[in-house]
């Protein structure tokens, strides 16, 4: 066991222990990097439920695959970070051949920095005199990080200006132009809204524009129809204000950046990522759950991604996450009660998909009868309800459930760590999270 120390409070590799739900109280703290060395395995026992794992050949799997897709399109990966919040996964990203980390927030841009990360884009809008001055501090302390964040308003100018103005040693803020869709979130709605910001953009000493941004997410509906013709119209428009910029000379760069990309439709938007402008360009796709993909939204939205891409792409985006729970009550017919809620998994876009199960002392999962469904959670508890005419192969108090989730972003930032496991659930190794 290595000596605790001050280096166990280092952000790569932090001490766990008990503190953390999931950890076992019977065991000692260890560092990060030594908990795949204990001989831990799930299906034994040997860690508290309920407990999230991450698959280890499904995690690297998926790195490769999108890695391969980013590759054959002729663009770039700028992974959305604020899905896993993992310094050890940013590393793996980065490692497999990302450009850079994407972020929401300047606090999550400064846990990418200290995982290394060099080159970084903010998905949103910049407006508070905090976050302009922490994005000036990090610049400051790290010569080679470069950080582009989202502009759509004058009025954003204008607070950036006046802060600049306060503080007169800063450098100028990279932004990009973000081209908004109707009803939907952020950036300018209209051709002439994102012109006419752009060209006031160029004014400026306080930013200067070095790409154009769009998210089309908001829009999927899975149907291959309707979002086909969606994403064109908008990347169209992106298009158009691209051209206009630098036919104008609006952008103040040596290689413009243009960027999209969900993790439901990447693929719609992946080839219009590099228009031909005057000056180089790179596409970025800002993709972050496919690193775990899921059993629920995501396996149906890329499911139909899969189609239309073909066979070429060969085996497609695996899920990786899984939560695995104990049959704690069975108090009538049809019910069992899991130990896992609201607090552990996932339920924002559905409820948690049962696919698998282990008898007490089993060490390999079986699969679950197709009527198995989660349909309800409480903070603690999970509903697992099944046909009464089923009760034959109904599960047994003390046996473990396991549960694909949808949306890995919001199971993530429930957990401090999770074990990374083989198919055998073997613990070979853990991340942490930083939320």
């Amino acid at each position: 066991m290595t000596d605790i120390s001050s280096s166990t409070h280092d952000f790569i590799d932090p001490l766990l222990s008990d503190r953390f739900k999931g950890y076992p109280r019977t065991q000692p703290p260890r560092l990060r990097s030594e908990v795949g060395a204990a001989g831990w395995n799930v299906l034994a026992g040997d860690l508290p439920l309920p407990l999230a794992v991450l698959k280890r050949e499904a995690l690297e799997h998926n790195l490769q695959w999108m890695q391969a897709r980013v590759r054959e399109w002729g663009i770039d990966l700028a992974p959305h970070g604020k899905t896993t919040m993992s310094p050890q996964l940013f590393q793996r990203q980065l490692d497999a051949g990302a450009w850079g980390l994407t972020f929401a927030t300047v606090t999550q841009l400064a846990v990418g920095v200290a995982a290394g990360a060099r080159r970084t884009l903010i998905a949103n809008q910049v407006v508070s005199d905090e976050d302009l001055a922490g994005i000036q501090l990090l610049l400051a302390d790290h010569a080679d990080l470069r950080v582009v964040f989202l502009i759509d308003s004058v009025a954003q100018l204008a607070l950036i200006e006046d802060w600049s103005k306060r503080n007169p040693a800063s450098v100028p803020f990279e932004v990009m132009l973000e081209i908004g869709v109707q009803g939907a979130r952020t950036g300018c709605r209209t051709h002439d809204e994102a012109i006419a910001l752009a060209t006031r953009v160029r004014t400026s000493d306080a930013a200067k524009l070095v790409g154009i941004e769009t998210y089309e997410g908001q829009g999927a509906t899975g149907e291959s129809g309707p979002d086909t013709a969606y994403a064109t119209t908008l990347m169209d428009r992106v298009e158009a204000v691209a051209r206009h910029c630098d036919t104008q000379q609006l952008f103040e760069t040596d290689e413009v950046l243009v960027s999209a990309g969900g993790s439901a439709i990447f693929d719609l938007v992946a080839g219009r990522l590099k228009p031909a402008l005057s000056a180089p360009v790179r596409g970025l796709l800002r993709s972050g759950c496919y690193v775990t993909h899921d059993h629920g939204f995501y396996k149906r939205m890329v499911s139909v991604v899969d189609e239309r891409l073909g066979c070429e792409c060969g085996e497609g985006l695996t899920p990786a996450m899984e939560v695995w729970a104990n049959v704690q009550s069975r108090p009538e017919p049809g019910l069992a009660i899991l130990s896992v809620g609201k607090r552990d998994i996932s339920f924002d876009l559905s409820m948690p998909v049962p696919i698998a199960r282990a008898a007490r002392g089993a060490l390999q999962p079986q699969g679950v009868p197709a009527g198995w469904k989660i349909t309800a959670l409480n903070d603690q508890h999970a509903y697992l309800r099944w046909d009464e005419s089923e009760e034959a192969d109904a599960p047994k108090v003390g046996d473990r459930v396991g549960l694909g989730i949808s949306h890995p972003c919001t199971t993530f930032d429930k957990w401090h760590w999770m074990p990374v496991v083989e198919n055998d659930y073997r613990v070979s190794d853990a991340v942490a999270m930083h939320f």
